[in-house]
């Protein structure tokens, strides 16, 4: 929201919230009615080619939106290097309007102008002529109509709302208030209409030169430098025709330079362009490559966490992944195939995200597999060679710690990350399965005052910690799996093992374990506390018990670049597994936490509080 909103300042449809689509209904009935009626033989291509445009803009966004945030993660060419948060997040989520507000136009002006349904698929004259417009008024209007925005007067009523972005993503171009998007589509109504009144118009051109508007807009807000300096070799008077991300970020980290629209032209006659312009240009495209100290090596969970990873969707990724999206159904093929193809072509772990509290530099990584696939045995050894890799690429670069998060640690597929340790005896980086830190976790969210717990099972290094631990405070442990008390009496000191019992009358309120399904959830008491020793939560079928999130704490107010939510969890919460490698890095620790051997769980829970961590529970 700009300063001090003027009027037109709200979106029309802004009340409407995620019901903002029906205000094209109309078009699509009328269309609907139009085919029935008459049949598609009456379709011309103009009214045809609208949904199509409409999709295609969609799409274009959406992909400038996942290769921005994917290099910006890797650094190398970043211009603005400062951190982006859900507020901004939030303020842009709303960039879809104005692909709302051209299908509503495109069908007022098929319904106004006839000659627009006689429109051909390509017109040459009509081509040059859009070229010339764009060149001359439509440069020319909007550079000046920019710097009036600049005023105080306008500025403060609409621009500052865009220019509150000083990070800019591809989407940051099209956040403007109503007015200022309608003035900007009266000027790119010149080179578009103008032609079609001539008589040269042409369904390709128009289409052709909204999908350049997008192009350019979106790579000017990209926030990394991707244009090759062989190219202004090449044809130099290129640099007065074409802008670049440096060029333009630098106009919202300076405000009063770089005002030109795409062709920087103007500036140069105006005396208007940043004089570190060009050294912003050279430094950026060259790039340096930065090594994290930290990598968090994740994967992908269902078909749809495809959309939840920050180069994914960023409205979807900016909140926990079991909020539902109503158009999820709607992308299913597109999750099938992103399945696919990542299943066949992804040959090693990705950058999604890049993170930083105060000096320490954290990466996340994904290994491109889904749960499903962790679960088959004949995908074992391929998942284990992509974790492998992973991991001899942070040892070959320098970095310091390595976690293992989700199941890229699982005990049956490589002993909680044993396998590589055993295989890798001289690794430089520490590799850590977070299980001290989320046993710590755990151990803090059961009230102080409970004399008996219900371990409802599980394998996992946290689950027999929790349990080992509760035993040797003087908890009671009761559980009813004859494998898993066997199991866990070996483990428990022998002073302690009175407390782990098998079986009792009596039913607990706190209820721990790895895996909490459905039929044991039903056997509890009412009121009963459900407490996962998990990374994955448990399915909540009970309305009157509480369920407490997976192991996971907040993370401190200093954290930057924050802005998408890790799996389930809510915003700026981390799960255990991950912050367990940032406390190692911070505190220097040189030991794996890995197979057997897991850290201090007071000695970690001591650390992880000193450095900022809040716990989502009291004892």
């Amino acid at each position: 929201m700009a300063t001090q909103p003027g009027p037109l300042t709200e979106w029309p449809w802004q009340w409407m919230g995620s019901f903002k689509y029906l205000v094209l209904a109309p078009a699509a009935l009328h269309t609907a009615h139009r085919v029935v009626t008459k049949g598609w033989g009456d379709m011309d291509l103009a009214y045809a080619g609208m949904l199509p445009l409409l999709l295609l803009r969609m799409m274009h966004n959406q992909i400038w939106i996942s290769l921005s945030r994917y290099h910006t993660a890797r650094r190398k060419h970043i211009i603005v290097d400062r951190g982006l948060e859900f507020e901004q997040v939030d303020r842009e989520r709303n960039w879809d309007d104005q692909v709302i507000l051209l299908g509503l136009v495109s069908y007022l002006t098929y319904a106004a102008i006839p000659s627009v349904r006689l429109m051909p698929m390509w017109d040459t004259k009509g081509a040059i002529i859009t070229v010339l417009l764009h060149i001359g008024p439509v440069e020319f209007v909007y550079y000046w109509f920019h710097r009036a925005l600049h005023h105080h007067f306008l500025y403060s009523r609409y621009h500052s709302h865009h220019h509150t972005s000083i990070v800019t993503e591809p989407i940051t171009s099209v956040i403007h208030p109503f007015a200022e998007i309608l003035a900007y589509f009266l000027i790119f109504t010149i080179p578009t209409v103008i032609p079609i009144l001539m008589g040269c118009g042409s369904i390709l051109v128009s289409g052709l030169y909204f999908v350049y508007l997008d192009f350019m807009n979106n790579m000017g807000h990209c926030n990394f430098e991707l244009l090759p300096k062989w190219i202004f070799k090449v044809f130099p008077p290129l640099k007065y025709l074409m802008y670049t991300p440096s060029y333009h970020s630098l106009h919202h980290t300076q405000f009063r330079t770089n005002y030109a629209l795409f062709m920087p032209f103007y500036d140069y006659i105006y005396n208007t362009m940043d004089n570190s312009t060009d050294e912003l240009y050279e430094r950026t495209v060259k790039g340096t490559e930065e090594t994290p100290d930290v990598v968090h090596l994740t994967h992908m969970t269902t078909l749809q966490s495809t959309y939840h990873l920050r180069i994914g969707i960023a409205s979807v990724a900016s909140k926990p992944s079991d909020n539902p999206v109503w158009y999820m159904w709607m992308i299913w093929p597109i999750a099938w195939l992103s399945m696919v193809l990542a299943w066949v072509y992804g040959s090693s772990a990705f950058v999604t995200e890049s993170l930083k509290l105060n000096k320490l530099k954290m990466q996340t990584w994904a290994i491109p597999r889904y749960n499903f696939q962790y679960g088959l045995i004949s995908e074992r050894e391929s998942i284990n060679r992509l974790i492998e890799k992973a991991i001899l690429d942070a040892d070959g670069r320098g970095i310091r710690v390595l976690s293992l998060g989700l199941l890229n640690q699982a005990e049956q597929l490589n002993g909680s990350g044993e396998l590589f340790i055993q295989k890798y005896p001289k690794l430089g980086v520490r590799l850590v399965d977070g299980s001290g830190l989320a046993t710590a976790v755990v151990l803090n969210s059961i009230p102080s005052d409970t004399k008996q717990v219900f371990f409802c099972g599980g394998s996992s290094k946290v689950a027999h910690a929790t349990a080992t631990a509760l035993c040797e405070r003087g908890v009671q442990v009761i559980m009813k799996q004859v494998k898993e008390y066997d199991m866990l009496k070996l483990r428990v000191p022998e002073s302690s093992t009175a407390y782990l019992k098998f079986y009792s009358d009596e039913i607990p309120q706190i209820w721990i374990g790895d895996n909490i399904d459905d039929k044991q959830q039903l056997k509890a008491p009412k009121g009963a506390t459900f407490i996962t020793t998990s990374q994955f939560p448990p399915n909540k079928i009970r309305k009157d018990c509480t369920y407490l999130s997976s192991p996971a704490m907040k993370i401190p107010d200093t954290m930057e670049n924050v802005h998408a939510c890790e799996n389930w969890l809510p915003r700026r919460v981390m799960s255990a597994w991950r912050i367990a490698g940032m406390i190692h890095a911070l505190e220097g620790w040189d030991m794996h936490e890995c197979g057997d051997d897991m850290m201090d769980i007071e000695k970690v829970w001591s650390a992880a509080i000193m450095h900022g961590f809040v716990p989502l529970s009291k004892a």
